[in-house]
This record gives structure tokens, C-alpha cells and sequence, in this order.
């Protein structure tokens, strides 16, 4: 009985802070979601970089947490006073300094800032290895290059999961796979490259700072380790009310592309997953390493320290939402008062009915800078030719496209010139909630089977609560990858669609015109 197991704190909760949500669910023994909990939050673009205040990170946790216990409380007549282990998860990459008295040097610069440019390309030369824009290491150097005073002082780097996590039971770790989000992973030792982090060392080193890389970065962990327990002061952090009580252990703490690999069973070879949200990225596990660096992939790993090709698109669904509230704030007016599900869902469907190749419409979903294409800065941009089909449903399949595009850029690299395979690519986030929809898009963008499962709209909470109920009921010796089949999705039930010729084709022409029409995204940045 679900009270019983509540009760007994034989349960999993996963905290995930994502760009737009914070999410918490608890799961039970069988991985079945028990309750939920929300918070909407917002980056703010200051001083010309996207940040979060950390004031507002505890707020929303809080008000998340407040949330699922709630649930617990309306639903099986409990209060929520311990669970049976933790993960915390949040969106990988971007900078948290901290000086040696546990003080924030800079405001957080997240993932989405792509001021790095000159360290990215000065540390991908230096390292022979791709370095993107919003990786730590990147933004340390940029910080380095522009000789900033915070530098003299700091003591600690981390991620946003690893800073949530460190209050919460006050161990500076980081789970490999958010780790390799901050610098490269010796995948072999499981543990930061540590060539790389000689060669950086030497290239900062008439800069006379006191430190050294390896004493700044977060001490790693694989899935599986325990990586803390709930503190008194953490436990008050997590529910001011006092309710919760210190103890619980805590898995390493994960960025949301390994919670997402996680999500969707994607860990182990030839598979790989989609992750659809504020950012749109791929994760392909890899059998052996690529031939050459690639600007538009990133090498990463998996939350047990398997290399993984990753490419990450800064910009995903939050054009398409901003469409979809227009559409919504119409029906408002005209006294027709609907949820915001019911205007996807309507939206969504009516796109099946739309041109294949977008019917001469162009849409760039760009908010922010977009490496993979080279655009610093973004600009949303919609234009049409004069006798384009210009109806409803092939406005919104060509926002669906436009918001799969960038990404199918890096798949064909992956893909076609580094020849990788993939059985099938597993899909979550919120743009596959309604069924069939993106789904038949994104196989026809990548040409490969898509799978959606149950969990799909859970996405990384979900998948942070299997990696801390994978640390307190793995058996000696199983693999995360084993783990997942065996006792996770051994039962699950998936919906898989094959890339439709007509949709790939379509999808092609509507990609040429998407490349061609680039010039024209740039000079929006240049003169707007």
C-alpha cells in the first residue's frame, strides 16, 4: 500500500531545477511515481548575461517541495517526514564561484550565455578537444581573459546542482556525468583529465593566482556512490516547516542530460535520447571514441562515466510557447477561456495537417545565441514568401521544425561523418506530451525510430529519483545500465515511430531552406 511505503520511508525523491520548472516527484520501490510537486521560475538577462538569483533557487525549492509534500498530505492523509534516499538534479554547464567562506563571487552565469567565445576557441586549440561555450571551464577562462577581480578570491567552482546539493549535506561533490559538463573526463581513470588540467594550469600561470584547477573543481562521483546525507541545516533548507527530518543519503548530485539518459533508458550503447525543452539536446552513448574533434559535439559522459556524443542546442521550445500563449491570450478575448494544455494540444494536432516541408515558411527559434549555427546573439524570427501556405497548421509545423532543426545539424555530423549507429533514440520533455506529435517530427528529422514512453513528461525529476533509488537498493555488482532494464523498465510500455519518407523529405527541403536563409537570422542580430 502506497501510505505504508510512504510511511515507512521506503521511497526515492528527485529534485530537478530546470530552466523554466523545479520539479519534485517521489517514487516508490517500483519506480512508480507517488507524488509531484512544481515551481515556474525565470532566468533574468542581466548586465547582458542569463542568470538566477540564488535567493530565487531556495524559494523554488522550497515552494516545489511544499508542493509534493502537500500531494503526500491531500492524497494519502500523511505528512512527509523522511524518505529513503535524495538526488538533486538541475540544468548541466554555466558558472557558480564561490570565495573560501562559502560566499557567490559573481552572480550564476548559466548555461545559456555564450559571452565565451575567445576561451572556447583558445581552449579547444590548447586541449585538442571541443570546448563549448557553456561549459565551466569556458566561462573560468573567460573570466581569466578578462581579468576579473572575483578570481583573486575564488576558492570553489561548481554546477547549479552541485551548489543545491552541497547546502543540502555540505560535500563539494558532482556526479561524473554533470562534471564532464564543466571539463573533460578522463573516462578511462573516471576522473577530470588531468593533462588538460596541466595544460590550463600553464596557461594561466603568469597570472599569479593562488590556485590550481583541481583544487577549484568539485571531487566526482559515479551513480551508485553515496555522496552525503541530509543535514539538520539542509533538511530546514528543504522544508522550513521542520517536518522533514536530517539523514537521508543522497546520490551524486546530476545535471539534467544524465537524469534525461536515465529517464529514458538510454545509458548504454547505440541508444541515445532527446531531451526537449528551454534547450533542445541529443545524447548518443558511443561504442568507441570519435575520429576527430567537432565543433557542433560535445563529449560528455553518461551518470556511470560512459562517453557520450552530446549535441546541445541553446534554443528549443520557448518559441513555440511564446506562439502558443498568443494563441491563448486570442481565445481569452474572443470569451473562450481554455488551459494552457488544451492550446497545445490543439496546436499540435493541427500541425499533422500542415505542409511536410513547412510550405515555404521559415521560423528561427533563436532567444539566445546558437553556437552550432554561430549566431552570438538571438533574435526569434518568422518570415514567409509572398505565396507561401500561410495556414494554421503549417505555421506551427513549421515552429515544430524550426525548433528540431539546429539539432538534426549535429546528428547529421554524428551521423554521417562520424558514422555512428543508433537502434533507436528515446525521446522526453514536455514538447512529446502530446502523443505522435514531435515524435513523428523529430524521427523524421534524425531518420532513426523514436521511442516515448510513460515517463516522458516526467523527464529528469523521474530520473534523478531512479539514481537515488538505485543507491540504496542496487544489488552487489548490478550496473546502472543493467538496473534500468532489470528492475526499471523491464515492464515499461513504449511508443516507437518510424521516420515516415514523406515526412524525412519534407523535412529535408524545409533544412535547406533553414541553412540557406542564415544570412538572414545574423543580420536580424546585427541591425535589431
Amino acid at each position: 500500500m502506497a501510505a505504508n511505503v510512504i510511511a515507512g520511508g521506503q521511497t526515492a525523491l528527485g529534485i530537478e531545477l530546470g530552466s523554466t520548472r523545479i520539479k519534485a516527484v517521489l517514487i516508490g520501490p517500483d519506480h512508480q511515481v507517488l507524488a509531484t510537486g512544481s515551481h515556474a521560475w525565470e532566468n533574468q538577462f542581466v548586465d547582458r548575461l542569463w542568470t538566477y538569483s540564488l535567493g530565487s533557487v531556495w524559494t523554488g525549492v522550497q515552494d516545489c517541495y511544499a508542493a509534493l509534500a502537500a500531494d503526500v498530505r491531500d492524497t494519502y492523509g500523511l505528512e512527509l517526514t523522511t524518505v529513503g534516499s535524495l538526488g538533486i538534479s538541475a540544468m548541466m554547464h554555466g558558472y557558480l564561484a564561490f570565495d573560501a567562506d562559502g560566499e557567490l563571487l559573481v552572480p550564476f552565469r548559466t548555461w545559456r550565455n555564450t559571452n565565451t567565445g575567445p576561451a572556447v576557441d583558445a581552449l579547444s586549440a590548447a586541449f585538442e578537444h571541443n570546448i563549448p561555450h557553456r561549459w565551466s571551464i569556458a566561462h573560468l577562462y573567460q573570466a581569466v581573459l578578462d581579468s576579473e577581480p572575483h578570481l583573486e578570491s575564488v576558492a570553489h567552482l561548481t554546477t547549479l546542482a552541485g551548489y543545491v546539493h552541497w547546502q543540502l549535506t555540505g560535500e563539494q561533490v558532482l556526479g561524473v556525468g554533470d562534471a564532464s559538463g564543466m571539463f573533460p573526463i578522463d573516462t578511462e581513470a573516471g576522473t577530470y583529465d588531468a593533462a588538460m588540467i596541466a595544460t590550463f594550469d600553464t596557461l594561466v600561470a603568469d597570472r599569479g593566482y593562488d590556485w590550481r584547477l583541481a583544487d577549484l573543481l568539485p571531487t566526482i562521483r559515479i551513480a551508485g556512490d553515496q555522496a552525503g546525507t541530509l543535514t539538520q541545516t539542509g533538511a530546514r533548507l528543504l522544508d522550513p516547516t521542520a517536518t522533514l527530518q536530517a539523514g537521508v543519503p543522497l546520490c551524486p548530485p546530476e545535471g539534467d542530460a544524465g537524469t534525461g539518459m536515465v529517464a529514458t533508458n538510454a545509458v548504454a550503447p547505440r541508444t541515445g535520447n532527446v531531451s526537449a525543452g528551454t534547450s533542445i539536446f541529443a545524447m548518443v552513448v558511443l561504442e568507441h571514441p570519435l575520429s576527430r574533434v567537432h565543433h557542433e559535439l560535445d563529449l560528455v559522459t553518461t551518470p556511470a562515466g560512459d562517453l557520450v556524443a552530446m549535441v546541445h542546442c541553446n534554443n528549443g521550445a520557448s518559441e513555440l510557447n511564446a506562439w502558443a500563449r498568443l494563441f491563448a491570450e486570442f481565445a481569452t478575448a474572443i470569451g473562450a477561456e481554455i488551459d494552457a494544455s488544451t492550446v497545445f494540444e490543439t496546436l499540435f494536432r493541427a500541425s499533422l495537417d500542415g505542409a511536410s516541408d513547412g510550405g515555404g515558411l521559415l521560423a528561427y527559434n533563436y532567444l539566445s545565441g546558437e553556437p552550432i549555427t554561430g549566431l552570438a546573439e538571438g533574435r526569434p524570427l518568422f518570415v514567409r514568401t509572398p505565396d507561401s501556405r500561410f495556414d494554421l497548421a503549417t505555421f506551427i509545423r513549421t515552429h515544430l521544425c524550426a525548433a528540431l532543426a539546429t539539432l538534426r545539424i549535429g546528428m547529421d555530423v554524428l551521423q554521417s561523418d562520424e558514422h555512428v549507429a543508433l537502434d533507436t533514440m528515446f525521446a522526453h520533455g514536455g514538447l512529446f506530451a502530446t502523443e505522435g506529435v514531435a515524435q513523428r517530427y523529430l524521427a523524421a528529422a534524425i531518420d532513426t525510430p523514436v521511442s516515448v514512453g510513460d515517463t516522458a513528461s516526467e523527464g529528469g525529476a523521474w530520473g534523478i529519483a531512479v539514481l537515488a533509488a538505485y543507491l540504496t537498493r542496487k544489488l552487489p555488482g548490478q550496473t546502472l545500465a543493467d538496473y534500468l532494464a532489470d528492475e526499471v523498465f523491464s515492464g515499461a510500455e513504449l511508443l516507437t515511430l518510424d521516420p515516415d519518407p514523406a515526412d524525412r523529405a519534407g523535412f529535408d527541403t524545409f533544412l535547406q531552406r533553414y541553412l540557406a536563409a542564415l544570412p538572414v537570422q545574423q543580420a536580424a542580430v546585427e541591425h535589431t
